[in-house]
């Protein structure tokens, strides 16, 4: 069974690029590999499968990221960017305050 996750990444004053992550999207194994990452490589990434820190194995074409006007969790996992550093969105939090 996969454990998947978004990537969002403020691309505008209210624009979040949501990034799909299909496999092992649980914090132990996302953060650390996240943040082997630049946005950039995330964001040019568009869909993955799956985030190591050796590389990015991308859905090959990729569907865009959805566009929204702020970060959702959708899936278990939410992973931002926040100041200098990813960051695991809490799951079990109040979704509201997302």
């Amino acid at each position: 069974m996969s454990t998947r996750a978004q990537i969002a990444i403020q691309i505008g004053p209210e624009e979040w690029a949501h990034i799909y992550a299909h496999f092992d999207g649980y914090p132990a194994h996302m953060l650390f590999a996240l943040a082997c990452w630049k946005l950039e490589d995330i964001l040019s990434a568009s869909e993955i499968l799956q985030v190591m820190p050796e590389a990015l194995d991308c859905l090959n074409p990729p569907r865009d990221p959805r566009i929204l006007p702020r970060p959702t969790r959708e899936f278990a996992h939410l992973y931002m960017w926040i100041g200098c550093q990813w960051v695991g969105v809490d799951p079990t939090g109040d979704a509201s305050r997302v």
